[in-house]
């Protein structure tokens, strides 16, 4: 009998052998399932939390739904009638000691008309005039594999891209502008650059499909944190291990020797690796390995959920959360007004905010040495600063996300093709899976744990 370990119960791990099980299933394979997670719980990045009357996401708190409504799996899992989509808003960013919105006609912050651009309250008149290069110079150099930010900053001008652009790009892809590829970013700008003859006029032309809407993004009533709960009500033929942390995994001949703490042991034929890509690197401790997992870089995340005993009609109407654009002023990168985008997260109509506190912030160096009251505090601070409510919290959840935030910098594929032509060659029945690699979002993860275990069932 053949046996094929998932090291990592995450989103991806579980897909992984929730497929893998189906085929066994289908087919009446003679295979054992076995899969290890070295926490208590399931989920990884994904984890509900739920505390007086708020429903709390500590880590990922939605999913796109263009991506999950392709897939088959939510039906597979009946669940369905639990889903919830977010409400419409408007965002704005933190500057100048206010809140100003971004302007409603842009796509990431990008003017999508030469109206939005007049209108936007974020840059001067001069930084306007600089933006109108788009429409009458041509792309000659760059290629998808160049720099968001300098391409973004040839066309449209430095003010824009650093006054608007910027802090809602880099919010989204947790990044440098300059050290992010347009392919992993915004690949299409550079065929409309093309096809129109501008940036601006590309997004005006495609406006359609950036436009927003209920049914962007989706969670369930119960949280992200039930699908992991259903998924593992549905691996009733998979051995799961939990607690259970691997030490080591040894080659010997075509097998694979998984150790783990307790000193037991399990052979094994094929091993996906589902876990980060520093704790993947300590696993197979191999030097020709080692040089292409510095490639990979991650960055740090500190969420702070805050809740009040005051209803969440005092933030601003129509709106759903702030960026901040000038780290001199909030510590905080951002604020998503939970209760106002997410009516299941507070029935009660109370006030329920997420604060992002990001390593690219020159304050994170003293924020992640503190302690949550600490932290509580500085978040308590950005509050009463940037949305004048100065009110005792009835809830709160701390989550440290350290070096565990992938970064698709410019070299990020070549890194992975590297690995992946390595592991091919060296450990054949060893595959990298999740976000370190394949995209972070959760149908990404999900559809790249379909993939993982569709390589060993084709053999």
């Amino acid at each position: 009998m053949k046996t094929v370990v998932v090291i990592g119960g995450g989103i991806t791990g579980l897909s992984a052998m929730y497929e893998l099980q189906k085929w066994k299933k289908t087919n009446n394979e003679e295979i054992r399932l076995v899969l290890i997670e070295a926490s208590h719980q399931l989920g990884g990045k994904i984890r509900t939390v739920k505390q007086q009357g708020f429903v709390i996401e500590a880590g990922a708190d939605s999913i796109v739904s263009r991506k999950m409504e392709t897939m088959s799996l939510l039906e597979e899992l009946g669940m369905e009638k639990d889903v919830v989509y977010n409400a419409t808003g408007r965002s704005f960013i933190y500057t100048d000691g206010k809140l100003k919105l971004i302007p409603a006609d842009s796509v990431f912050g990008i003017p999508a008309s030469i109206e939005s651009l007049a209108k936007s309250t974020l840059v001067s008149a001069e930084g306007k005039v600089a933006a109108l290069k788009d429409f009458y110079t041509q792309n000659e150099t760059f290629t998808k594999n160049d720099s968001i930010g300098a391409f973004l900053e040839q066309f449209l001008g430095k003010e824009l891209v650093e006054k608007q652009i910027a802090p809602v790009l880099s919010g989204v892809y947790s990044g440098n502008l300059n050290e992010l590829t347009i392919s992993s970013t915004l690949p299409y700008l550079i065929d409309y650059k093309k096809e129109h003859g501008s940036i601006i006029k590309g997004l005006e032309a495609n406006k359609q499909k950036f436009k927003g809407g209920e049914r962007k993004f989706l969670s369930f009533q119960n949280g992200i944190g039930s699908l992991i709960d259903a998924l593992e009500a549905k691996l009733d033929d998979v051995e799961i291990f939990k607690n259970t942390k691997v030490n080591k995994i040894e080659k010997e001949n075509s097998r694979y020797i998984v150790m783990l703490h307790n000193e037991e042991v399990i052979e094994a034929d094929y091993v996906i690796l589902s876990i980060p890509n520093t704790a993947a690197e300590d696993l197979l401790n191999d030097s020709d390995l080692k040089k292409e997992f510095s490639g990979l870089k991650n960055s740090s995340l500190i969420s702070v959920y805050i809740g009040f005993d005051v209803p969440d009609s005092v933030l601003p109407a129509d709106g759903t959360g702030f960026i901040t654009a000038k780290t001199d002023e909030l510590t905080c990168n951002a604020c998503t007004w939970t209760s106002r985008k997410w009516e299941h997260t507070s029935k009660s109509g109370n006030l329920l905010v997420r604060l992002f506190y990001k390593s690219s912030h020159p304050a994170f160096v003293s924020l992640k040495e503190m302690d949550q009251e600490e932290l509580l505090e500085v978040a308590l601070g950005d509050i009463k600063k940037g949305l004048g409510i100065n009110a005792e919290p009835v809830a709160s959840e701390i989550t440290k996300w350290t070096d565990q935030m992938p970064n698709y910098l410019i070299t990020h594929p070549k890194s992975v093709q590297a690995l992946e032509n390595i592991m091919a060659d060296t450990y054949p029945g060893i595959i990298l899976a999740g976000c370190s690699y394949y995209g972070v979002g959760i149908p990404d993860c999900i559809q790249n744990g379909i993939d993982s275990a569709q390589k060993i069932i084709k053999g």
